[in-house]
């Protein structure tokens, strides 16, 4: 999987961070200003890994990844767009609220099943992201579940698809636990 991802491509196009604060006004209404979202559903953006935004703001314009709401705005975007808008995004602080609580039984499984399973090899110390994988940590529980849900599904497009094969030995009763101890991090 690290091959894969580390090999991938990577976006090229100069990033312009005040375009970027321009073009993401349009983006306000969903992730919320500067990209720190209040609903758990939608992702916080602000401190977000660049890469991996540009990578994804490519899947849904491409029609790799779907959603109702993003497919649309992300087909109008050319290179430079998403470059600026992740550079933006990437620069931004992130002032989301701080992750609820897990209940500490469950939380402690999910941390055996994230060391398990191998999450923070490619997310992270601390889920911290890094070049080619996501930040979690401050991502909200139920978003993280249903992201999981939808790599194990093979339902939610991925570049490289290393997330999709990483999920697939994943049992389905861990997804939950995963999601409490991820969603809980500091």
């Amino acid at each position: 999987m690290l091959i894969a991802a580390v090999g991938a491509p990577r976006p090229s196009v100069a990033a312009d961070l005040e375009a970027g604060r321009h073009k993401a006004a349009a983006c306000v209404a969903c992730h919320g200003p500067d990209g720190n979202s209040t609903n758990p559903v939608v992702p916080t953006l602000a401190g977000q890994v660049a890469t991996y935004l540009h990578w994804q703001l490519l899947l849904y314009r491409d029609k790799r990844r779907a959603d109702p709401q993003m497919a649309p705005i992300a087909a109008t975007l050319s290179e430079t767009d998403m470059a600026d808008l992740a550079a933006f995004f990437a620069s931004q602080r992130s002032t989301s609220a701080p992750p609820t609580p897990a209940d500490p039984a469950r939380a402690d499984a999910g941390r055996r099943l994230a060391e398990t399973y191998h999450c923070n090899d490619c997310h992270g110390r601390e889920f911290a992201g890094r070049d080619y994988a996501p930040r979690l940590r401050g991502l909200s529980r139920e978003y993280l579940l249903a992201q999981m849900r939808g790599f194990k599904a093979r339902t939610r497009g991925d570049l490289d698809g290393a997330m999709t094969q990483a999920a697939q030995p994943v049992a389905d009763a861990d997804l939950e636990p995963l999601a409490d101890y991820i969603g809980s991090v500091r």
